[in-house]
């Protein structure tokens, strides 16, 4: 199962756009924390939930600064 969870954090750093690879690297070093906290063998775990919550909320994040800056856009008639 930890095997798994290594290909998939690593598969899915490796298609990252910058900003989403910098989130990954946050939340994969807090989720790592939290699951040592949490017990014995969690931490893999942690990192890779982290790495994922973190790139959801970066790509959510670019995804509406994009929306705002096309509302601007057409607000000005461009």
């Amino acid at each position: 199962m930890r095997h798994w969870m290594l290909v998939a954090a690593a598969a899915s750093s490796l298609v990252a756009t910058p900003i989403s690879a910098k989130g990954c690297l946050r939340g994969a070093a807090v989720g790592a924390v939290a699951g040592h906290y949490v017990g014995k063998g969690h931490a893999v775990a942690g990192a890779v939930a982290g790495c994922l919550i973190a790139r959801h909320h970066y790509a959510k994040q670019k995804a509406e600064q994009q929306a705002r800056a096309r509302q601007r856009a057409g607000a000005r008639g461009w």
